[in-house]
């Protein structure tokens, strides 16, 4: 039995609803009068990370290759007769997907025929085809791409840094996998892990734009294939506190060495991820953002340049870190600084004006996402997937205070959690 629920947020005069489909696919859509764009996810919360798991069937805890997720990802592509990309074309649509560390989604933009893209993309995606020939051909193109990555100084500082941070859990794999993990992938672990992960309980299909809802469901009516419940159940070692290491080094042929820093927390979920999440980015841009002292005195130093930048990097219930990353001659002493300027705000406090002017700010930038399809798309499908609301995010902004950011510093910027990757100039 298909029910209802209106996802309502009085503050915008706003809302979405939340369809719990008889199939048991839960479907998001957001209807934007006037628009002419359509943006819709078919997404599973399925990543990199998703390496051990059990089912009902199953029983006990299995492990499967790293990168499996993101291979699989590149497999649904490849249906026996068709190619879905000109399948979207001749429609006027333009379709991608991607694979994170704990999402893997498929998607489609367009101006016309949304519902022609929308019948496409239930049935690409719920239509695996997997044979030794076409998995092995793509074993090839994947060892490439990871090849590819290795030689990228950038994507090695990133994963140096979660090596660093990490000790045990798989996010310090890279989303690829190994070429030797790829290596171990056969059609009957790919066909594995779709039935598990790819079941529709464990998936959500987001649509936002100028679309019919009925219309909608009626062709999830007609084309999702219900499936039961698998019970499925992830695990993920027990991290603890801690890094594995504090500094890691590698040398690339670049022009200014390169670094990424990190603070590790202890993950969590629901809303309080989305209160914990607003507090660091609130935490990081007073600190190190582009009108904070240090930053401005770090530019003028020449210790960063245009490069520097700041990130969240959350997980609901698995990871939670804050990232900083840039160029600098002296990556050392930017560190320094930052555990300098950390410590002086523990004793002084936060400048309260910065503070209510960052605030408006912030809320004048979810305002305008209201009149971003695709924004709202990736909204709905993220909250989803994090148990909240695409709503969550503005009360939880207007309810943080000055004294929240203060109380929540040790915790989330802990020297002793934290670690710098390099990356050194190689020496000719």
């Amino acid at each position: 039995m298909m029910n209802k629920e209106i996802i309502r947020s009085e503050r915008f005069g706003e809302q979405y609803s939340l369809i719990h489909h008889p199939s048991g696919l839960d479907i998001l859509v957001w209807k934007m009068d006037n628009y002419s764009t359509t943006e819709a996810l078919f997404a599973t919360k399925y990543g990199s990370i998703n390496t051990c798991f059990r089912t009902a069937k199953t029983g006990d805890f299995i492990e499967v290759p790293e990168g499996i997720a993101h291979y699989l990802e590149h497999k649904l592509f490849e249906n026996e007769d068709t190619d879905v990309f000109d399948l979207y074309a001749a429609t006027g649509a333009t379709g991608n997907a991607f694979t994170s560390f704990d999402e893997t989604a498929y998607t489609f933009s367009t101006t016309k025929n949304w519902d022609k893209a929308l019948e496409i993309l239930l049935d690409f995606v719920q239509k695996p085809y997997f044979t030794q020939e076409n998995v092995d051909k793509e074993q090839g193109i994947i060892a490439q791409e990871i090849r590819m990555g290795e030689d990228s100084p950038y994507r090695s500082c990133y994963f140096n840094l979660l090596k660093a941070l990490y000790k045990e859990h798989p996010v310090k794999i890279d989303i690829a996998g190994t070429v030797e993990s790829i290596a171990k992938i056969t059609p009957e672990l790919l066909y594995d892990c779709y039935n598990t992960f790819y079941n529709l309980h464990n998936m959500v299909l987001s649509i936002a734009g100028n679309v019919d809802e009925d219309k909608v469901i009626e062709i999830c009516d007609r084309l999702l294939k219900p499936a039961e419940d698998p019970k499925l159940e992830c695990r993920f070692p027990d991290e603890g506190s801690g890094v594995a290491q504090k500094r890691v080094t590698a040398s690339f042929p670049v022009g200014l060495p390169l670094f990424d820093i990190g603070f590790k927390s202890k993950p969590c979920d629901g809303i309080e991820l989305e209160r914990r999440a607003c507090i660091a980015r609130t935490i990081l841009q007073l600190t190190v953002g582009t009108s904070s002292r240090l930053y401005q005195q770090m530019f003028e130093d020449g210790l960063i340049n245009s490069q520097f930048g700041y990130s969240t990097f959350v997980s609901s219930g698995s990871y939670f870190s804050c990232l900083i990353s840039g160029e600098s001659k002296d990556p050392d002493e930017v560190y320094r600084r930052i555990l300098a300027e950390l410590e002086r705000v523990r004793k002084e406090g936060f400048d309260k004006e910065d503070f209510d002017i960052l605030k408006r700010s912030r809320y004048g930038s979810l305002v305008r996402t209201l009149g971003n399809v695709e924004g709202l798309a990736d909204a709905m499908t993220e909250s989803y997937f994090n148990g909240t609301t695409a709503f969550d995010d503005a009360e939880v902004l207007a309810e943080m205070t000055i004294e929240d950011c203060m109380a929540a510093l040790d915790e989330l910027f802990d020297e002793d959690s934290s670690a710098i990757s390099i990356i050194e100039p190689a020496k000719a």
